[in-house]
Formats: C-alpha cells, sequence, structure tokens
C-alpha cells in the first residue's frame, strides 16, 4: 500500500521508489504482484508519466486509510509502553523533497508527547552550524559540505534544472550549456540556502559568472519572481514540478551539472549527551529503510556524499 501512494503521488516509478526507500526494479516487482492478485491494472505506464488507472483510483483511498491507521497502531503502542521525555531541537531547510518534515514531527509528537519539540527553518549551511555547535541534534540539509565529524544519512539526490519564464530565449531549449548561464540575471536563494554554493561553485569551475539579481529566502517567492520574468533560477527537479512553477519551462542543465542531496546529519556533540534524536531517527527508518544504519555508522570527514 505504501508504494501504491508513493506512485499515485509521484507519477514516476524512479521517484516513488526514492521516496520509499526501496529501489525501482522492487517497486515495479511489488506493483506488478499486487495487479496480478487483484486482476487488474492500477497503473497506466508510459515513458514520461504513470497514473492511476479507475482501480487504482478506488484502491487509492483505502490504501491511504490503511496506512493512516497502521501507523496509528504503532504509536499508540510505542506511547503505551514508552514515557520518553527531555527536548528534541531540529532543523531543516524548506522544500527538501525528500521528507516530509512537518508529518515526521508530528508523529514523534504523538508517540512521545513528553517531549518537548523545538524546531527551526533556516539554510543548509546555518544548521549545519548550529548542528556543529551542539545547538541542534538533527538537522534536515541540502548540503554535504563542512560536515567534518558528524554522522550523515542520504535521504535521496535528484537533478538540477533551469527554470525561465514561458516566453524566455532559452525557454524552447532541450538543454543549456555552461556559456549560457552567464549571459542571462539570476534569481536564485541566500547562501546558507544548500543550493547557492552549489551552483556558485560549479559555474565557477567553469569560469562562468552568474548575475544574480534577487536572493531570497523562500521557494515560493523565488518560483514567483521567476514566473514574473524577473529573472531565470536552478532548482532541484522536484521544486519546478510545483504548481506554482506551472507557467515556467524547465530546461535541463549540462551533463555535468552537480546533483543536489539531501541528508539527516545528527551533532556530534548532541549524541554524547541524552537525546530523543535516535527516537526521531527510527521514525524516519520506517519510511525510509536503511536510513538509521546509516546515520549510526557513516561519518562524512570530507564533506562528500
Amino acid at each position: 500500500m505504501q508504494y501504491v501512494v508513493a506512485l499515485a503521488d509521484e507519477r514516476q516509478f524512479t521517484r516513488a521508489a526514492a521516496v520509499s526507500g526501496v529501489s525501482q526494479s522492487g517497486l515495479s516487482a511489488a506493483i506488478r504482484t499486487l495487479e496480478d492478485e487483484l486482476g487488474t491494472a492500477l497503473f497506466d505506464r508510459s515513458p514520461r508519466l504513470v497514473r492511476p488507472t479507475d482501480a487504482g483510483l478506488a484502491l487509492l483511498p483505502f490504501a491511504r486509510s490503511m496506512l493512516t491507521q497502521a501507523t496509528a497502531a504503532r504509536d499508540a503502542v510505542v506511547q503505551a509502553t514508552h514515557r520518553l521525555s527531555g527536548s528534541l531541537r531540529v532543523g531543516a531547510e524548506q522544500c527538501l523533497g525528500f521528507v516530509d518534515v512537518s508529518t515526521l514531527l508530528e508523529r514523534f509528537h504523538r508517540r512521545f508527547p513528553q517531549v518537548e519539540v523545538h524546531f527551526e527553518q533556516s539554510g543548509s549551511h546555518d544548521l549545519v552550524a548550529r548542528l556543529r555547535e551542539g545547538e541542534l541534534d538533527l538537522a534536515f540539509v541540502a548540503t554535504t559540505e563542512h560536515l567534518g565529524a558528524m554522522s550523515a544519512a542520504e535521504l535521496g539526490r535528484e537533478p538540477l534544472v533551469l527554470l525561465t519564464p514561458g516566453d524566455h530565449p532559452l525557454a524552447g531549449r532541450g538543454r543549456v550549456d555552461w556559456a549560457d548561464l552567464a549571459s542571462v540575471p539570476f534569481i536564485d536563494f541566500v547562501p546558507s540556502w544548500g543550493i547557492r554554493p552549489l551552483t556558485d561553485t560549479a559555474c565557477a569551475s567553469r569560469g562562468v559568472h552568474r548575475r544574480v539579481r534577487f536572493s531570497v529566502g523562500d521557494v515560493h517567492a523565488l518560483l514567483d519572481l521567476v514566473r514574473r520574468g524577473l529573472g531565470v533560477a536552478v532548482v532541484p527537479q522536484h521544486v519546478a514540478a510545483k504548481p506554482e512553477a506551472a507557467t515556467s519551462a524547465v530546461v535541463a542543465m549540462p551533463v555535468d551539472a552537480p546533483q543536489w542531496v539531501v541528508s539527516v546529519v545528527t551533532s556530534p556533540v548532541g549524541a554524547s549527551v541524552a537525546s530523543p534524536a535516535p527516537q526521531l531517527l527510527e521514525l524516519l527508518e520506517l519510511d525510509q529503510p536503511g536510513t538509521v544504519e546509516t546515520a549510526n555508522v557513516r561519518r562524512n570527514p570530507k564533506g562528500v556524499p
């Protein structure tokens, strides 16, 4: 049921598999097995998009209900048998895509109501600095830089794309070259956001000097400025798929462009004191198998994925 819901929401096997924490072949095989069991196709498959059939649409509300009930049942058992207390300090950058932080915190609060949760939203680099100083226990970030001895578990990665106004000269291109980016005004996020230094470094290393006219700290503000024709923007692929970007054009970046990587990072300072961070990671593990194990054992001394 989790795979059915993920595929119906994401409309793409690759993305649905990443969200579910399984291989694409594993998710595809599970869907086919379910279709064989039910005796009907649940999804219409095409090279570019996957859509639920009428049977799939009929199943979908029951699938969501089953997942909700299963989650509530697990949470009720944990709440009845555990009396965790203390405080948990969590940070996240906006619109990460690979993790629904609000839902995760809601589930954590339902399981452990006696834990006082403190949450802040900020740029990834600011969050990493606060982790390093022990001011946060855990953060969801979109950077692999400056992690030092902190434990990091990758939640997912996706390509960067160029978002342009619909009538922009680059809008009709299948893919841009690096040189194309030197001649256009940019809208970008403030430097503390993960994607800003990623794009700056990629351009600078290829001799491209970008003109950033607008710096924002909000995804929807960036999409609005692009829509109004004030510049182009480099964004993660899922941001370009937001409804607010529907009138904008999406153009592929050069083939050697870096990928956008989302990770959960835990503080080495917070790990040495009594912190409920492991319990939050356990909840994350239910949705993305392998995350907790990776977070516990992998160190990232050179800041690379």
